[in-house]
């Protein structure tokens, strides 16, 4: 399979988790995985448009999707709530033929090419894991993490519905484990990993999401996690950036450093951490990752 995707990052991506991105484009030029740009993409919409607006919601889903069939290339994320809102769309698409034809006569109407429904929505992650060459990918770790034992939070928006996505979800999702494993850590198994963020109710009940954040980050600690990594830029705002209202909220500290998994990859593959963007992260993983000889 052609490793060139339409690349759609996502809104957090671009803005306030910019770091998930350069690690992203970082690792997949090392891996020969080219991310071609989508400059007509808008935001998704995400979970609160499918909700309030669905048709119109579908109708943006269409307009990206569109986008990326254009340059004849399937699209990768590396948000999770993109992966679900596009693929949640796409699924439809291709079991619903006369939705798709109400939809498509409303883009067209705004200029917008018809979509055919010929391509998969892919995260990344799975990419990396499931399409390139596993001895290519052995071959690009130049740091190994020596058994650190790294928390994978999968976050539920790639796991769950299992039936619109074009890669193991649910109970059986294993991406983030075999790619620690690949890297030379140790998965760290804990109640939290395939539990939600809060991120959807940072504004509507910001207790609520802080004390969701404190839950599965001290679960992974209390697992014995050094670092916690995860797939999504949401996630990585939640159980990042908002860890310390988190530990204010319940009481506790946690200090358990969280980044996207490709900012753990391209350390392993030896990339300069100011391209990774570590500094940028909200609990320093400097101690863990000198300790495992990765810094």
């Amino acid at each position: 399979m052609s490793l060139e995707f339409a690349y759609y990052p996502g809104c957090a991506a671009k803005q306030v988790q910019k770091e998930a991105d350069w690690a992203a484009r970082a690792v997949a030029r090392e891996l020969g995985i080219t991310l071609h740009a989508m400059p007509q993409a808008t935001c998704c919409g995400a979970v609160s448009l499918r909700e309030s607006k669905p048709a119109f919601s579908l109708a943006v889903a269409a307009r990206i999707l569109s986008e990326a069939e254009a340059q004849g290339r399937h699209l990768a994320t590396i948000c999770n709530t993109c992966l679900q809102t596009l693929s949640h769309a796409n699924y439809r698409f291709k079991n619903e033929p006369e939705l798709l034809e109400k939809i498509n006569s409303v883009i067209v109407q705004a200029g917008v090419r018809a979509y055919k429904a010929s391509i998969n929505v892919y995260h990344l992650l799975w990419v990396i894991t499931d399409q390139v060459d596993p001895a290519l990918l052995r071959q690009k770790i130049k740091k190994p993490l020596n058994g650190m034992r790294v928390a994978p939070f999968y976050g539920c928006h790639n796991l769950r519905p299992a039936e619109i996505l074009v890669a193991k979800g649910g109970e059986s999702a294993d991406h983030l484990d075999r790619l620690i494993q690949l890297l030379g850590g140790a998965p760290v198994a804990y109640n939290g990993h395939d539990k939600c963020c809060g991120f959807h109710v940072m504004l509507s009940d910001a207790t609520e999401m802080r004390t969701m954040v404190a839950k599965n980050c001290l679960s992974a600690k209390d697992a014995g996690a050094e670092v916690m990594i995860s797939p999504c830029t949401l996630c990585d705002m939640a159980m990042g950036a908002y860890q310390k209202p988190a530990e204010n909220a319940v009481g506790k500290e946690i200090n358990l450093p969280e980044m996207n998994f490709a900012q753990l990859l391209g350390l392993a593959m030896g990339i300069n951490p100011d391209t990774l963007g570590i500094s940028r992260l909200h609990v320093d993983p400097s101690a863990a990752l000198v300790a495992r000889k990765v810094l």
